[in-house]
């Protein structure tokens, strides 16, 4: 038997329907009560065009739920020879349909996934707890895709290859779907110390060439013209607000609340003393002379902007620098991200003074020293804010060579 979802369209609505046809070649219809706009529905992959979309996540969990049900009474009916029951399909569909509060099968993946989470949601920060629900909506697509409800003894090589195939074809990048199945091994692990056996050590990835992310920065003589320039009055507090920030290193969440009370003298040097919000590690930051003459045009700090207004407004500032050469970016198109070329004001985001403050100094001051300033914890994980385009450190080698060696391997 074969079953699939078409849209019958009733005006400005269309109402999803079941088309089953069964081994005599009949075809049957099943109302859903399910509906969505035409313009919405993707007809070849039978689910809306955006499953991303608010409106359109728990839509598509239904479908999902209902391709399952359906996939496995028919494998029921099948293995004990009885007839196919519309009335009794028809009951499953609008069961499920009817259910608020999704409930995950005992000894499936996505049942020991919810209830990990669940378990750790008061020890971990509220990114973790979104990443890891990422993992989780991924794998419950996964469900869907497959049509059936994964079980724990099922996890295993065959697993790996099938959700690798599975990401190729719904166009996720290698990092996500890499990094769900290392959040897969994680939950095996923690089932396996609990007395569960499972195939974690089947779980195992081909390995492939990791290329540096694409970032920008700012360099210091970009920040120099930045400084420079003259401004609109409103846009002089973004404009002070990124020299701040990218000679302080730290995320938007933490130096847009940076304040007078935070100051602290050391050894008559000026720092700033605070709890970063992300990590709740507290930092003791001597601040830069450029963040210095930035706070003593304003008598302090500049005025408190929202992420979103900075994000747009430090857009306009680097523009008017005239800071306007094509740079490769990861640029999200619809729901995708793909590699494109845009002028460098463009690209500018908030994230820019952290990784710019980390891309100037490094190997110029030690790196533990610029690790306490940007709080990071393993250098593994300050190497990804140094950009791939920084020239800098190899020029300053080139004229180190050509210093030392001047003149000893010329022909007399």
């Amino acid at each position: 038997m074969i079953f699939n979802f078409v849209l019958k369209q009733n005006l400005n609505i269309g109402k999803i329907t079941i088309q089953l046809r069964d081994e005599q070649e009949k075809v049957h219809y099943l109302d859903t009560s399910l509906t969505i706009t035409p313009g919405m529905w993707d007809e070849i992959k039978q689910r809306p065009k955006n499953i991303y979309l608010k409106q359109f996540k728990k839509l598509n969990i239904r479908l999902d739920r209902i391709k399952i049900m359906i996939a496995s009474y028919l494998k029921n009916i099948t293995l004990k020879k009885v007839k196919l029951s519309l009335s009794a399909l028809s009951r499953k569909i609008k069961k499920i349909i009817s259910v608020q509060e999704i409930h995950y099968i005992d000894g499936s993946l996505l049942g020991y996934m919810d209830k990990y989470i669940h378990s750790r949601e008061h020890l971990i920060s509220k990114t973790t707890y979104k990443r890891y629900m990422v993992f989780f909506r991924l794998l419950e697509r996964f469900d869907g895709d497959q049509m059936k409800h994964l079980m724990i003894e099922n996890v295993n090589g065959k697993f790996v290859k099938n959700f690798l195939i599975f990401g190729k074809k719904e166009e996720y990048s290698p990092s996500t779907i890499y990094r769900t199945i290392h959040f897969v091994r994680t939950i095996l692990n923690f089932l396996e110390k609990r007395g569960i056996r499972t195939f974690v050590y089947e779980l195992e990835l081909p390995k492939v060439k990791k290329h540096k992310e694409n970032f920008v920065t700012l360099t210091e003589d970009e920040l120099i013209t930045i400084n420079k320039i003259e401004v609109p009055t409103y846009l002089k507090p973004a404009r002070d607000w990124l020299i701040i920030s990218c000679y302080s290193g730290q995320r938007v969440s933490d130096f847009m609340n940076f304040n007078m009370d935070m100051m602290e003298i050391i050894h008559d040097k000026q720092c700033l003393s605070f709890i970063q919000q992300k990590t709740q590690k507290s930092i003791l930051l001597p601040l830069h002379p450029a963040a210095l003459f930035i706070m003593s045009k304003n008598r302090g700090f500049p005025i408190k902007l929202s992420p979103q207004k900075y994000n747009e407004q430090i857009k306009e500032v680097v523009k008017l620098a005239g800071i306007t050469k094509l740079v490769k970016v990861r640029k999200r198109s619809g729901f995708r991200s793909n590699i494109v070329m845009v002028p460098k004001w463009e690209a500018v985001t908030s994230h820019i003074g952290r990784r710019s403050f980390a891309s100037n100094f490094y190997g110029k001051i030690p790196t533990p020293l610029l690790m306490e300033a940007t709080g990071h914890c393993s250098e593994q994980m300050f190497q990804r804010y140094i950009s791939s385009a920084d020239t800098e450190r190899t020029i300053c080698l080139s004229r180190y060579f050509e210093e030392t060696y001047k003149n000893k391997f010329l022909v007399a």
